[in-house]
């Protein structure tokens, strides 16, 4: 190898479906922007045509993109020609990391096929809702299994999920780590982006920030809204994020009278404000891995009210709360109010979270010696 192939940095192959701003994509750019890109790189593919909102900052900083076809079952065929042209085209990619659970599987399969060294699939959900699609999800996971060179998991339950419980065990953790000065609260911030929101001082405002997907919840968020604010009624919800059940979100909203109440925010670049000008977080999900969102949360000091459906390991301070879903909406409406009264010194958990293992400064420096240690014991 000479000097010049040596100076280069060691590119890592990143599977998506889209790049916008959802939690494994979110916690991988959290990486990427930490990592010494000198020594690693990312490179992504994705599967959809339209851009994502991350495309743009990856380009900058140094990383390429590119397109494959959807994954559907009738283009199994079609999908695996593309594929092996495109390493046809790319024989460079020495490490593989699918952040798209049992869909890299093809993927993984070519890549053993050609001799790549490493190979690694990264499990972020620890379930997947059951549905038509859940066999043929359930058979590639599976199926990928001996592909595999390496396991990584943002939890232990996420980790069972995607690799049964034996191969679990050679799973390593990486956690969801954040920038948690980004995330440090601090008053006058807070005080700004209330301003902007045309929040008084004293208005009770609950958030959540998700992809409004059936996982998330969204219908008996605003059952639970609708309650407090039998309790509370100055109370405003924020609901950060977009999705195909938006509309219908937006539906109900207007069906309970909540119109003036509820403010769909969209995407936003400003998620650290926006969950420094809350008072509460509400996350009802019907299953998640280990949300980078709840991570965020906690380091800005916001309380979070959260289903018991979310892995234990979410809660990393005293800030979280866990309620069954079989509880009924004025109950959780009861938890946030609950929550809100309680004194905190939000400034003091950034520390907290980042003593925890969560911030991506330390995470990231480990990240880039595990791909350098695994490609060099495969050579």
């Amino acid at each position: 190898m000479n000097e010049s192939t040596e100076s280069r940095p060691i590119r890592v192959l990143m599977l998506f479906t889209i790049l916008n701003r959802g939690g494994a994509e979110t916690m991988v750019m959290n990486y990427y922007r930490a990592i010494d890109r000198n020594k690693v790189q990312f490179d992504f593919v994705v599967h959809r045509e339209e851009k994502g909102d991350y495309e743009e900052e990856i380009c900058s900083m140094g990383g390429k993109i590119y397109r494959m076809m959807p994954l559907r079952p009738h283009t199994f065929g079609k999908y695996k020609k593309q594929i092996a042209a495109f390493f046809d085209e790319h024989p460079e990619y020495q490490i593989i990391h699918g952040q798209c659970s049992e869909s890299g599987y093809f993927f993984y399969q070519e890549a053993a096929r050609r001799g790549i060294p490493v190979i690694i699939a990264h499990a972020h959900n620890s379930h997947v809702k059951f549905d038509l699609k859940w066999i043929v999800r359930t058979w590639m996971k599976i199926k990928m299994r001996p592909y595999l060179t390496h396991y990584l998991a943002c939890g232990k339950e996420a980790a069972e999920w995607l690799f049964g419980k034996q191969l679990a065990k050679k799973a390593v953790i990486l956690k969801n780590a954040i920038n948690t000065r980004q995330y440090l609260f601090d008053p006058q911030t807070r005080e700004k982006k209330r301003e902007e929101l045309c929040l008084a001082p004293t208005v009770l405002t609950i958030c959540h920030v998700g992809r409004f997907d059936k996982v998330k919840n969204h219908g008996f968020i605003l059952e639970i809204f609708s309650e407090l604010l039998k309790k509370r009624p100055d109370a405003q919800l924020l609901l950060i994020g977009e999705g195909d059940l938006r509309e219908q979100a937006e539906k109900k909203a207007i069906e309970k009278g909540l119109q003036s109440k509820v403010h769909f925010l969209g995407v936003r670049r400003d998620v650290n404000e926006l969950l420094q000008a809350a008072d509460a977080m509400v996350f009802p999900s019907l299953f998640e891995g280990l949300p980078v969102t709840l991570v965020e949360a906690q380091c800005t000091g916001l309380p979070c009210v959260i289903s018991k459906n979310i892995p234990e390991e979410a809660v990393i301070t005293d800030m979280v709360e866990q309620v069954s879903l079989d509880e009924t909406a004025t109950t959780w409406a009861e938890k946030l109010i609950a929550a809100v009264s309680r004194q905190f010194d939000r400034p003091v958990y950034a520390e907290k979270v980042a003593a925890a293992g969560f911030d991506i400064k330390s995470n990231s420096r480990w990240l880039e010696e595990f791909y350098l240690n695994a490609l060099s014991k495969k050579q």
